[in-house]
């Protein structure tokens, strides 16, 4: 073999190899800002559990929905959702579509001026888990109450004790009609990707810094301002 096929060759494995690891990962995380520890990305999909279900075949498709997340089934946990029976996503609850769900948690804008040195430049802090594998349907009724029944009964729990709402008590005329109208599906974890982009490779006068001025800064709308404006949008309106 002449030099240039040998470098050819190693071309196309280095080539290969990149693909392969394309394949395998959903997102791009510098060391700094890799988190590998399985339990602390477990409890951030519980904390941010309103998700974005990503597939990609045929076309891609993203639908926002809660989730709920079994840490036992499997080697990095399953996930159970459901969709509307008429999203043309179902399509890809076949055992055999790639998928990613995304959970994403606080974000914010960080300015230099935060920093020991101000000569930097300004950066946006996030945290976010990718989750990958292949979904499958759940379309048994009982199967599908029982699954709405305790994604009810997590939410419903963290507005206790003020809540009284219990999913189970409706009548089966009820609610298995409604059942109907909707698919639900199961992904076992094939990959936890995790990333907390949080500035934790500053200094500590930086971090301090970070902390000092996001408790004081201006943040995003919460849901119930960014409710509140949108009805009275409404009302102006009618």
């Amino acid at each position: 073999m002449n030099r240039r096929d040998l470098l050819l060759g190693l071309a196309a494995a280095a080539g290969a190899l990149d693909g392969e690891q394309t394949e395998r990962e959903s997102l791009y995380i510098p060391k700094a800002h890799l988190v590998e520890d399985r339990k602390l990305m477990h409890d951030f999909m519980e904390d941010y559990a309103f998700v974005s279900l990503v597939t990609a075949a045929p076309t891609i498709r993203i639908t926002h929905i809660p989730v709920l997340v079994d840490r036992t089934a499997g080697p990095y946990g399953t996930i159970y959702g459901h969709i509307a029976r008429n999203n043309p996503q179902n399509a890809t609850f076949d055992g055999h579509q790639q998928a990613v769900i995304v959970f994403q948690g606080p974000n914010s804008y960080i300015s230099p001026s935060w920093y020991a040195k101000t000569e930097a430049v300004p950066t946006w802090n996030f945290a976010v888990v990718h989750a990958s594998g292949k979904l499958k349907p759940v379309t048994d009724k009982r199967a599908l109450h029982e699954f709405l029944a305790k994604l009810i009964t997590t939410f419903e729990s963290r507005y206790a004790p003020t809540s009284t709402y219990d999913f189970r008590k409706l009548p089966d005329d009820y609610v298995y009609p409604m059942i109907g109208a909707i698919i639900g599906f199961e992904m076992q974890i094939e990959s936890l990707e995790g990333k907390f982009k949080l500035g934790q490779e500053r200094s500590e006068a930086d971090r301090a810094g970070i902390l000092r001025n996001l408790q004081t800064a201006k943040q995003d709308p919460s849901i119930r301002e960014l409710t509140a404006s949108y009805y009275e949008r409404l009302q102006k309106k009618s």
